[in-house]
């Protein structure tokens, strides 16, 4: 069942709030361990939770935004602000990246013993333990609400599982087996997964602010949608696109020019209610069209 207003904007604000949450405690834990190590792959996963909640804090603000029904001046809502969110983590995420690199950079060609590697590797178990945690929670909501900055977040939050286990890697062969350089080549290592990942999420948010065509798959699914109603010959002129939560999808029918205007609406009633068995929360408009050999 599709969710209410209410329910989705609940589910919103709890996953932008948890991100926050975590990551504060991620931002206390690893400033800790770093100051105890000396890491340098530490440092580069601090720095990117203390960017983590400036996303995060972009992403509430975003969200609370997009959640305003339709008004004169926006006549389509409000929801394209979070594909503006996913760019604005996407410039945080690559601040954090250029960072990481020149600190890894720097530390290849002067390393140095780590200090108490033993709390490190127990912060980084930590870190992906309560990580996981909020990423199986952003995926959920991801599925009900199909929003684009928390599914934004998930992806850097799955990158960050990823980044904590190589440095968890790095802290066990830098320590005990002193093989120093492993700290600075998994620390850019982390950074050029980060660019990765900035690629995907800009990618995704442009195409949205864009209003790229929905995939071949969704337009298909509209057309053979529309043509199992036996009153419709055809269709033409077929647009889609998307805010990330809500797709839009204009279409022309093509009708008997012998039947009635309220024949006409009937079917394009129809039609619609179809076409929202399989996308409920989209917004359809049809324009009643005579078939194309009436023309």
């Amino acid at each position: 069942m599709p969710l209410s207003t209410t329910d989705r904007e609940k589910l919103l604000k709890r996953a932008t709030v948890s991100a926050v949450g975590v990551a504060l405690i991620l931002i206390v834990a690893k400033f800790y361990a770093w100051l105890s190590t000396g890491s340098v792959s530490l440092q580069a996963t601090l720095m990117d939770s203390i960017l983590d909640v400036a996303a995060s804090a972009i992403n509430y603000l975003a969200i609370r935004h997009s959640l305003k029904p339709a008004d004169h001046e926006h006549r389509f809502g409000h929801g394209k602000i979070e594909a503006l969110a996913g760019l604005g983590q996407s410039l945080f995420i690559m601040v954090s990246a250029i960072f990481i690199f020149k600190s890894a950079f720097e530390r290849f060609f002067s390393p140095h013993p780590l200090s108490a590697p033993g709390i490190g590797i127990g912060v980084m178990i930590f870190s992906i333990f309560l990580t996981f945690a909020l990423l199986r929670y952003q995926k959920y909501v991801v599925a009900k609400t199909k929003s684009t900055a928390i599914g934004a977040e998930a992806v850097h939050y799955q990158s960050d599982i990823l980044i904590n286990l190589s440095v968890l890697l790095s802290l066990a062969l830098s320590g005990p087996l002193g093989l120093l350089w492993i700290d600075a080549l998994m620390g850019a290592g982390i950074a050029l997964f980060i660019l990765v990942c900035i690629i995907k999420i800009s990618r995704t948010s442009l195409d949205i602010l864009m209003d790229h065509e929905l995939p071949d798959d969704i337009r298909r699914t509209i057309k053979k949608t529309v043509l199992s109603h036996p009153k419709v010959h055809g269709l033409h002129d077929l647009r889609t696109r998307s805010t990330g939560s809500k797709h839009f999808f204009q279409l022309h029918l093509e009708l008997d020019d012998q039947i009635t205007l309220h024949q006409a609406h009937e079917i394009s009633f129809e039609v619609e209610t179809l076409i929202k068995k399989h996308y409920p929360n989209a917004e359809i408009i049809i324009h009643q069209d005579v078939k194309r050999d009436q023309h």
